[in-house]
């Protein structure tokens, strides 16, 4: 087949437009009547567009074929497919074209029923499936496919660069345009597939689905990645937990790739914990944790576990900010604060800080909820179910001659719950609902026992204290200790109380080593590697 030669100015002389979000369309369809444009349509938007003051033509009128099966059918025919698809300039396709009464549409402006709404709002099967789209993606492949001669929209914000074009080449749009608009519509489509398989997988209980894929909305660009040297964006998908994805900047510069990553460590962390609770994140980890009766008073106990790190961290509470917890957040230099809410009196003490972001989510994420982690490697992708485990004291197996007390209990609950968000190798004491020192990321356990330990004897200088912060504290490690060594330097710290997981070919010797230093320890059965 002969290919079709390629204009680069393609005159719009007919558009067929069907949109759910009918933002700007009185003005599309003004400006497109304005530039001599015929307007096909269907249904609400028909009626929309005939309301705004432009002709416009029922898709069944021009089709000869009404509507049918409750609006299921109506673009799904070949005067309008065949009009799309049409290529302009090949004698075979013309002369069939025209011996069936085809007129060609030079413009699709088409977005999809809004499946991903409905199931964010927690619609029925029958539904969502409802809102599954089948017309459109048809239409929007076929205009991105036949781009050389048709410009195909799928997003009224690309509604001002359609008109722009239009405008400066007199009713034509240009090849650059068509290109870039046909690359979005089929972007698109791929997300909308997506959004519709991952939904369709887990109502059927497929976890791990055949064909996984990753799709997600530009929410914005990011001036760098991990490095300078990077580049790097934001994107959301429509099923995203509450956090950072949907969450609202009340103030403060444009956030970083690494800003994000550590924001959402610190959200995902607090959301752990029913009591008011304080998370202070830097570089993805924990350095003070706490819970308490007001917010002031948790972030005061979890600056303490490690000031120095806390400088230019990130913040994350559990409950709506108030003026003093907003006045004890900003003594010091902060990065970040995400909360499900502020009062008035707290955004006025955050506005002095004019380069502190504030982002406000309306909800707490709910740390059970089941979902998927993905992350790339070289030629692929790994996938897992989040980390939704969770102990509580019932699950706990005291494997030592002496149980740990309730207020050891409590603490190692905090403890070993904390844990599971630091990356591993972990080890996290805590003392009366603080955490006293962390441990994070070593190759050893044994040097992130004592890392944490150290950690904790800075910090006890800096407040001027003299008896180790870890002193009478209780010890999590976030895997099983595989030699008495580890749990030999947490004793060295002062704990008197460990939470672990248990199971190491060794326990029996790790177990002698607590009972021989009068040590309470609980095995979990659960461990939590962070990555």
């Amino acid at each position: 087949m002969p290919a079709a030669p390629v204009q680069d100015l393609v005159p719009i002389r007919r558009a067929l437009i069907s949109v759910s979000d009918k933002t700007g369309l009185a003005a599309l369809a003004k400006a497109l009547h304005g530039h001599g444009t015929e307007i096909l349509s269907t249904g609400g938007t028909a009626r929309a567009i005939a309301e705004a003051g432009a002709p416009v033509t029922e898709v069944s009128d021009h089709t000869g074929f009404p509507e049918m099966l409750d609006g299921r059918v109506k673009t799904l025919h070949p005067t309008i497919h065949g009009g799309i698809l049409g290529l302009r300039g090949n004698p075979e396709h013309e002369a069939a074209m025209a011996e069936h009464g085809i007129a060609p549409i030079d413009l699709v402006v088409v977005n999809l029923y809004p499946f991903e709404s409905t199931v964010a709002k927690g619609a029925d099967f029958a539904t969502c499936v409802e809102n599954i789209d089948i017309g459109g993606p048809a239409l929007i492949r076929a205009a991105a496919k036949n781009h050389t001669a048709v410009a195909v929209v799928t997003d009224p914000e690309d509604y001002e660069a359609l008109l722009a074009d239009l405008k400066t080449h007199s009713g034509c749009v240009s090849m650059d345009l068509r290109r870039l608009l046909a690359a979005r519509a089929f972007g698109r489509t791929a997300a909308y597939d997506a959004a519709i398989g991952r939904w369709f997988s887990g109502e059927v209980g497929e976890t791990f689905p055949r064909h996984l894929v990753a799709a997600g909305r530009l929410k914005q660009s990011l001036r760098y990645g991990e490095n300078p040297h990077q580049e790097a964006a934001f994107y959301v998908h429509g099923l995203a937990r509450p956090g950072v994805a949907n969450a609202h900047q009340v103030q403060g510069k444009e956030l970083s790739y690494n800003n994000l990553n550590d924001t959402d460590a610190a959200f995902d962390l607090v959301s752990e914990f029913s009591d008011p609770a304080v998370a202070i994140i830097k570089h993805a980890n924990p350095c003070g944790v706490a819970v308490g009766e007001t917010l002031r008073g948790a972030y005061e106990k979890a600056l303490a576990c490690d000031p120095v790190s806390a400088f230019g961290g990130i913040v994350a509470v559990n409950r709506a900010l108030d003026r003093a917890a907003a006045e004890a957040i900003t003594s010091i230099f902060t990065e970040v604060v995400i909360a499900p809410d502020a009062d008035d009196q707290a955004k006025a003490v955050f506005a002095v800080k004019k380069n502190l972001r504030l982002l406000i989510t309306g909800v707490m994420p709910d740390p059970t909820t089941p979902g998927l982690t993905i992350r790339s490697v070289a030629g692929g992708m790994l996938a897992q179910t989040r980390d939704t485990g969770r102990v509580d004291e019932a699950d706990l197996k005291v494997v030592t001659k002496r149980a740990p007390t309730p207020a050891e209990m409590s603490d190692l609950l905090l403890a070993f719950r904390v844990c599971k968000h630091v990356k591993s190798n972990a080890i996290v004491y805590v003392k009366d609902g603080v955490t006293v020192g962390i441990g994070a990321g070593q190759m050893s356990r044994v040097d992130s026992a004592r890392i944490a330990a150290r950690k904790a004897d800075d910090a006890a200088r800096a407040a001027g204290i003299t008896v180790p912060l870890t002193q009478g504290s209780v010890v999590a490690s976030d895997a099983f200790f595989p030699f008495a060594d580890g749990l030999t330097a947490a004793v060295e710290a002062g704990a008197t109380a460990v939470i672990q997981p248990g199971g190491s070919v060794r326990d029996d010797e790790v177990i002698a080593a607590a009972d021989a230093a009068g040590l309470a320890m609980v095995f979990t059965g659960m461990r939590h590697f962070r990555h």
